[in-house]
C-alpha cells in the first residue's frame, strides 16, 4: 500500500490552509505564514483564478484524505462503509474517521500529531479495553478505554506532549494523572477535528 513521503508542507500549500500535519510545528514554522506559502506547490505557483465544482469537490475529499492520513483505495472504502450506515452519508464518513484509533489518542492531545500517534499504535503501545490494538484504524465504540504501555508512560516526547493545553470534544475524556482515555458518545458535527464539507465529498463520489 503507497505511502506519501514527500513534504507535508506542499500539501497544506495545495489546500492554502493548515492541516496540522506536523503538530505544533504548524503553529510556529507554518510555510503559509510565509511569502512564499501563498502559492499552490507546481506550475510556479500558478492557479486558476475560476475553480469549477468538480475541483471544489476534489479539493475537499483530497483535504479530507490529507487530515486524517488515509490513501485513496482507503478514503473510498470508508465512503462505501458511510453510505451502508443509517443517516446522512457525509456525516457518517467523518464519524467513521473520527473514532479511528489514531485519531482518537491523537485527539486526546497524548501525541501532537496524527502521523505520531499512527506510529505509536503501530509499534503496539496502545492498549484499548485491556489489549494491544495495533491497528491505526481500528474503530472505537462508546464505552471503550484507552491507555499506554507502562514502558512507554515516562517517555519525553510524551510528557512534553501532555504539557500542551488541548480542548477535548464532549464525547472524549482523558485522565492525565494516569494516561486514559475514553470514548463516551460519538462526535457530532461541529465537534470534528477539522472543517470538512462532506456534502461536497459525496457530490463528488456521486457522479
Amino acid at each position: 500500500m503507497s505511502r506519501y513521503l514527500g513534504s507535508a508542507c506542499k500539501l497544506c500549500r495545495r489546500e492554502k490552509e493548515k492541516l496540522f500535519l506536523k503538530g505544533e510545528r504548524c503553529q510556529t514554522k507554518c510555510t503559509l505564514d510565509k511569502k512564499r506559502g501563498k502559492n499552490v506547490p507546481g506550475s510556479k505557483g500558478m492557479s486558476r483564478s475560476k475553480v469549477s465544482e468538480y475541483a471544489r469537490r476534489l479539493r475537499e475529499k483530497q483535504k479530507a484524505r490529507r487530515v486524517y492520513g488515509l490513501n485513496e483505495e482507503q478514503f473510498r472504502h470508508y465512503f462505501e462503509r458511510a453510505e451502508r450506515l443509517k443517516g446522512l452519508t457525509g456525516d457518517n464518513l467523518l464519524r467513521l474517521l473520527e473514532t479511528r484509533l489514531d485519531n482518537v489518542v491523537f485527539r486526546l492531545g497524548i501525541f501532537t500529531s496524527r502521523k505520531q500517534a499512527r506510529q505509536m499504535v503501530n509499534h503496539g503501545l496502545v492498549i484499548v479495553n485491556g489489549k494491544k490494538v495495533d491497528l491505526p484504524g481500528y474503530q472505537l465504540k462508546n464505552g471503550d478505554k484507552i491507555t499506554l504501555k507502562e514502558k512507554i508512560k515516562e517517555n519525553v516526547m510524551i510528557k512534553k506532549s501532555l504539557e500542551r493545553s488541548v480542548n477535548f470534544p464532549s464525547w472524549l475524556a482523558f485522565d492525565k494523572q494516569n494516561l486514559t482515555g475514553s470514548v463516551l458518545g460519538l462526535p457530532s458535527p461541529t465537534e470534528y477535528s477539522h472543517p470538512i464539507n462532506s456534502q461536497l465529498i459525496v457530490e463528488l463520489y456521486s457522479k
